[in-house]
Protein backbone atom coordinates (compact mmCIF):
# COMPACT_ATOMS: atom_id res chain seq x y z
CA UNK A 1 0.00 0.00 0.00
CA UNK A 2 1.31 3.45 -0.86
CA UNK A 3 0.39 5.01 2.50
CA UNK A 4 -2.35 7.31 1.20
CA UNK A 5 -6.05 7.31 1.93
CA UNK A 6 -9.07 9.44 1.17
CA UNK A 7 -10.26 11.20 4.30
CA UNK A 8 -13.79 12.43 4.82
CA UNK A 9 -14.05 14.83 7.72
CA UNK A 10 -17.43 16.15 8.78
CA UNK A 11 -17.72 19.39 10.71
CA UNK A 12 -18.76 19.80 14.35
CA UNK A 13 -22.46 19.70 13.40
CA UNK A 14 -22.14 16.00 12.51
CA UNK A 15 -23.59 13.40 14.82
CA UNK A 16 -22.65 9.76 15.33
CA UNK A 17 -25.72 8.92 13.23
CA UNK A 18 -24.40 11.12 10.39
CA UNK A 19 -21.07 9.29 10.38
CA UNK A 20 -22.74 5.87 10.53
CA UNK A 21 -25.17 6.79 7.74
CA UNK A 22 -22.45 8.20 5.49
CA UNK A 23 -20.27 5.12 5.98
CA UNK A 24 -23.20 2.83 5.11
CA UNK A 25 -23.98 4.99 2.07
CA UNK A 26 -20.40 4.76 0.81
CA UNK A 27 -20.33 0.99 1.32
CA UNK A 28 -23.33 0.66 -1.03
CA UNK A 29 -22.09 3.14 -3.64
CA UNK A 30 -20.90 1.67 -6.96
CA UNK A 31 -17.97 1.21 -7.70
CA UNK A 32 -16.86 1.58 -4.08
CA UNK A 33 -19.03 -1.41 -3.14
CA UNK A 34 -17.25 -3.55 -5.74
CA UNK A 35 -13.80 -2.53 -4.49
CA UNK A 36 -14.77 -3.32 -0.89
CA UNK A 37 -16.21 -6.71 -1.85
CA UNK A 38 -12.99 -7.51 -3.78
CA UNK A 39 -10.89 -6.60 -0.73
CA UNK A 40 -9.24 -3.71 -2.57
CA UNK A 41 -10.72 -0.95 -0.43
CA UNK A 42 -11.78 -0.59 3.17
CA UNK A 43 -13.57 2.17 5.03
CA UNK A 44 -12.45 2.74 8.60
CA UNK A 45 -13.78 5.11 11.22
CA UNK A 46 -11.30 6.79 13.50
CA UNK A 47 -11.32 9.67 15.93
CA UNK A 48 -10.77 12.92 14.10
CA UNK A 49 -8.30 15.51 15.11
CA UNK A 50 -9.70 18.10 17.46
CA UNK A 51 -11.62 21.03 16.09
CA UNK A 52 -10.91 24.66 16.80
CA UNK A 53 -10.20 25.55 20.46
CA UNK A 54 -13.37 25.67 22.50
CA UNK A 55 -15.51 24.07 19.80
CA UNK A 56 -17.47 21.04 20.83
CA UNK A 57 -18.79 18.39 18.49
CA UNK A 58 -18.47 14.84 17.27
CA UNK A 59 -15.13 14.63 15.51
CA UNK A 60 -14.68 11.48 13.48
CA UNK A 61 -12.95 10.85 10.18
CA UNK A 62 -13.81 8.17 7.69
CA UNK A 63 -10.76 6.86 5.85
CA UNK A 64 -11.02 4.97 2.59
CA UNK A 65 -7.85 2.94 2.38
CA UNK A 66 -6.70 0.99 -0.62
CA UNK A 67 -5.80 -2.53 0.44
CA UNK A 68 -3.87 -3.11 -2.78
CA UNK A 69 -1.55 -0.51 -4.24
CA UNK A 70 -2.71 0.32 -7.75
CA UNK A 71 0.38 2.47 -8.20
CA UNK A 72 -1.02 5.40 -10.20
CA UNK A 73 -2.15 8.91 -9.42
CA UNK A 74 -4.95 8.49 -11.96
CA UNK A 75 -6.55 5.71 -9.92
CA UNK A 76 -6.45 7.85 -6.76
CA UNK A 77 -7.86 10.84 -8.63
CA UNK A 78 -10.73 8.76 -10.02
CA UNK A 79 -11.47 7.26 -6.62
CA UNK A 80 -11.39 10.72 -5.00
CA UNK A 81 -13.86 12.01 -7.61
CA UNK A 82 -16.19 9.06 -6.96
CA UNK A 83 -16.04 9.59 -3.19
CA UNK A 84 -16.83 13.30 -3.55
CA UNK A 85 -19.85 12.46 -5.72
CA UNK A 86 -21.02 9.87 -3.19
CA UNK A 87 -20.73 12.31 -0.28
CA UNK A 88 -22.70 14.92 -2.24
CA UNK A 89 -25.42 12.34 -3.00
CA UNK A 90 -25.57 11.38 0.69
CA UNK A 91 -25.94 15.05 1.70
CA UNK A 92 -28.70 15.60 -0.89
CA UNK A 93 -30.51 12.52 0.40
CA UNK A 94 -30.09 13.61 4.04
CA UNK A 95 -31.65 16.99 3.22
CA UNK A 96 -34.71 15.19 1.84
CA UNK A 97 -35.21 12.71 4.69
CA UNK A 98 -34.02 14.55 7.83
CA UNK A 99 -34.52 17.91 9.43
CA UNK A 100 -31.71 20.36 9.76
CA UNK A 101 -28.74 21.18 7.61
CA UNK A 102 -26.29 18.37 6.86
CA UNK A 103 -22.79 18.83 8.20
CA UNK A 104 -20.16 20.35 5.97
CA UNK A 105 -17.39 18.04 4.83
CA UNK A 106 -13.80 17.95 3.68
CA UNK A 107 -12.76 15.18 1.30
CA UNK A 108 -9.04 14.99 0.62
CA UNK A 109 -6.04 12.72 0.20
CA UNK A 110 -4.02 12.06 3.35
CA UNK A 111 -1.36 9.64 4.53
CA UNK A 112 -2.93 6.47 5.95
CA UNK A 113 -1.36 7.18 9.32
CA UNK A 114 -3.54 10.31 9.46
CA UNK A 115 -0.91 12.92 8.62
Amino acid sequence: MDGRAIRIRLDANATKDDVTALKAWLEREKPLEDLIRQGRLRIVERPGSEGPPGQMGYFTDLLLEKAVDEGTEIVLALLLTQVRRAVKAWKDNRRRVERGTPPEEEVDLVRSDGE
